[in-house]
């Protein structure tokens, strides 16, 4: 069964000429379905605030991060943030997490940069206390990073269990974590270099998302019809020149054009080519949920947003 398209938008901070409140209500009115922030240290708003003002502002958009970086909250503490941003948003929630990847986050801030393995561990002992926060009564909690005694989450959200769970990944390990756990799942590039470099630019071709989806399908079995696929678009340009635009996009990628064109974080030409590309991309690896990222021509991609939504 193919599953309908929808679209979410990824802003750090508020549109050109806009105020906060007055983005997240043009991305509603745009007809997004969610409003989404990365959680970095840079040039950014806060996202548990924000997030809380656009939806108290809104009356169908979803929002979350995208995502969470797991080591930079206590899982409880976080718990306790997103039970009560569901119930602000009346369940309009997506609760995005994972294990943690800029090294300037942790470089500026002091924090240490651990392996990708023990980030992994700790964000899936994270994610497991955050769950019994939310369930029901008081429990104990005894792991390798975290040690919990008799703490009973308050407030409980606002939907039955919490929010839907949105894992990022790119590696082989963490998109086995996804697929195990997620509700949904956002595939990139994998990020284990800290930095958006050679590695992940190369991590961003075709095969490698083929590799990717695979191995979420072989690991998440039976759970996979009840999973969303998500890609986030880092650059998504409405133009009528598409093969110089591509050509572009392939020299600061350092790959042919054809395989740029075919990158799941990339998109370009006319409205109608986008739409085509979107729905070759989910008959080849499922996605049906496509995040862009807010800039200022936000206003071109809408038609894109109007003409597959729902379908």
């Amino acid at each position: 069964m193919t599953t309908p398209f929808r679209f979410g938008m990824q802003v750090r901070t508020p549109l050109a000429g806009k105020s906060w409140l007055d983005t997240a209500r043009l991305v509603e009115d745009l007809g997004y379905s969610s409003l989404l922030m990365p959680d970095h240290f840079g040039d950014q708003y806060a996202p548990i605030a924000s997030l809380s003002a656009a939806a108290a502002v809104t009356s169908t958009l979803t929002v979350g991060a995208l995502v969470f970086g797991n080591d930079y909250r206590h899982p409880v503490t976080l718990a306790m943030e997103m039970a009560t941003l569901d119930n602000i948003a009346e369940g309009r929630v997506e609760f995005g997490i994972g294990a943690g990847w800029m090294q300037t986050d942790y470089d500026q801030a002091g924090m240490t940069y651990d392996r990708p393995g023990v980030r992994i561990e700790r964000m899936e002992e994270s994610l497991a206390i955050i769950r019994k926060c939310w369930a029901g009564d008081a429990f104990d909690f005894a792991g390798d990073h975290f040690t919990i005694t008799g703490y009973d989450g308050f407030p409980k959200p606002f939907t039955p269990g919490g929010p839907k769970i949105l894992i990022g990944g790119g590696g082989p390990r963490m998109l086995g974590v996804a697929a195990r756990n997620a509700d949904i799942i956002g595939l990139t590039a994998n990020l284990k270099a800290g930095v958006v470099g050679p590695e992940a630019l190369a991590d961003s071709m075709p095969a490698a998302f083929d590799n990717k989806v695979a191995r979420v399908r072989e690991v998440a079995g039976d759970r996979l019809a009840n999973i969303e696929l998500s890609s986030l678009t880092m650059a998504a340009v409405v133009t009528d020149d598409r093969e110089e635009t591509l050509t572009g996009m392939a020299e600061m990628f350092g790959a042919p054009p054809d395989q740029v064109a075919d990158s799941p974080m990339l998109l370009a030409g006319s409205v109608d080519q986008i739409c085509e590309t979107l729905i070759e991309r989910r008959e080849r690896w499922g996605f049906n949920y496509v995040v862009v990222q807010g800039t200022d021509d936000y206003a071109d991609f809408a038609p894109v947003v109007a003409k597959l939504t729902g379908t």
